[in-house]
């Protein structure tokens, strides 16, 4: 991509010669890719995004249990959404490269406004049942597959390759930023406004983040790859990894959290608030405000170590840490020990995050990254898993710790195996994928 089309304002300091149009680029600092006019666009859409995402999932989860008071309904009512996803799998990564990225970009936000308006209304009518909080979250569903898909490859787009693993950091940050203080703001928003105010406030929030995208600038997408039927480019995508044990594995990485450990994070707050800490929204807000802390530290962290070469052992350190908090955060007994455990937990996922997302786009060719990374969304169906996992096994134990200790320990325990038996893993260096223009 030009210059002029990407909006890139580095300078220049070198190039290949391998016939590629890759051009090297100075990294900036641990900030530099904020430099990027495109970049400070689309990373101010994106915390507004991310900042509406969490108070919905604190309100929407709140709401569920305070309506039913059971963890098992909770876990059900997260798979929902995460089937609803899963099945989108099949369209997502052939409308990706069918279609201009800005314009599904401006898709995305406007179904949310339209839905969360929607929702908004319903609720300030005094309608709280939890059947409307179902359907919601399966029209959410409908476009999550295409939110988790697009936004990693929306960088791609609009960030030269050598920084693109600050790039990903510095958005892994700004998510981590909303995810500390929105959870919080979510509970106060309850208080304030009750459960319709709240989701008026997240409305405005899309409507916001429709004027930023109109600011980016996208190079032209290459059409010439994506001509043959929807079914005949999801074969594609499927038979790349078959064949790309470095993509393969990175992505199967990334299925650990899913089921692991992101329903310790996000399905079991709202229980350890009650059961566990005898509180209500305002301690609930304090606890995923804490991992939201831990991951502005962890991808603050990952950006200043964008020029350390050992990512692979970087991914897989983060993990087993990762682990070892939740396990230590399930035995504290003080509610101000668990908050600086969650912290831990935020780092490390952050620094996770970031390294598994950069090192798995790095592998993918340009021509075939929609249809790839959307098969990384199968990850909602292993979310499935692990929800209901959480959410009965809490029910099961008489309480969250117990299930939190055997999803967290089975992740550090991965952790290690991988790092014994994958040299994929172990041996990774970060310029691999930089120097690799693949196509």
């Amino acid at each position: 991509m030009s210059d002029h089309q990407s909006g890139i304002e580095e300078k220049q300091v070198g190039n290949v010669t391998d016939g590629k149009s890759y051009v090297h680029f100075e990294r900036g600092g641990p900030f530099g890719s904020l430099r990027i006019r495109n970049f400070r666009f689309l990373w101010i859409g994106n915390i507004l995004g991310y900042a509406a995402s969490w108070i919905q999932g604190m309100a929407l989860n709140w709401l569920v249990y305070s309506l039913t008071g059971s963890g098992t309904i909770l876990g059900t009512f997260n798979m929902v959404r995460s089937a609803t996803t899963l099945g989108m799998i099949p369209a997502t990564g052939v409308l990706i490269d069918r279609i201009s990225h800005q314009k599904l970009i401006l898709l995305k936000n406007l179904w949310m406004f339209v839905i969360t308006l929607g929702l908004g209304i319903i609720l300030l009518m005094g309608r709280s049942h939890t059947s409307y909080l179902f359907i919601f979250t399966f029209l959410v569903g409908m476009i999550s597959t295409l939110d988790q898909t697009l936004g990693p490859i929306v960088i791609f787009d609009l960030v030269p390759r050598a920084n693109t693993p600050n790039a990903v950091a510095l958005m892994q940050t700004g998510g981590a930023f909303t995810r500390a203080f929105c959870p919080a703001i979510g509970g106060f928003l309850l208080l304030w406004f009750a459960a319709g105010g709240t989701f008026l406030v997240q409305a405005i929030a899309y409507a916001i983040i429709v004027i930023t995208v109109f600011q980016l600038r996208f190079p032209q997408q290459q059409p010439q790859t994506v001509r043959s039927s929807a079914l005949q480019n999801i074969k594609e995508g499927i038979h790349y990894l078959a064949r790309a044990p470095v993509t393969r594995t990175f992505m199967l990485m990334g299925f650990i959290l899913s089921v692991f450990t992101i329903p310790v994070v996000t399905i079991l707050p709202p229980i350890y608030a009650v059961k566990v800490f005898h509180g209500g929204a305002d301690i609930l807000g304090i606890l995923l405000a804490s991992i939201g802390v831990g991951g502005i530290i962890g991808g603050i962290v990952t950006a200043y170590l964008s020029r350390l070469e050992r990512w692979g052992l970087l991914q897989l350190a983060a993990v087993f840490l990762l682990g070892l908090s939740l396990i230590a955060f399930a035995f504290s007994t003080r509610f101000w020990m668990a908050v600086l455990l969650l912290v831990s937990a935020g780092t490390f996922e952050a620094i996770f995050l970031s390294t598994n997302q950069t090192l798995l786009q790095l592998s993918i060719p340009d021509h075939l990254r929609g249809r790839v990374t959307s098969i990384f969304s199968v990850n909602a169906g292993l979310g499935i898993i692990g929800g209901l996992l959480a959410g009965i096994g809490s029910d099961l134990f008489g309480g969250p710790k117990t299930i939190t200790i055997i999803l967290a320990g089975s992740a550090s325990g991965l952790a290690v195996l991988i790092f014994i038996f994958s040299t994929t893993v172990r041996d990774y260096r970060l310029s691999q994928g930089i120097k690799s223009k693949v196509n």
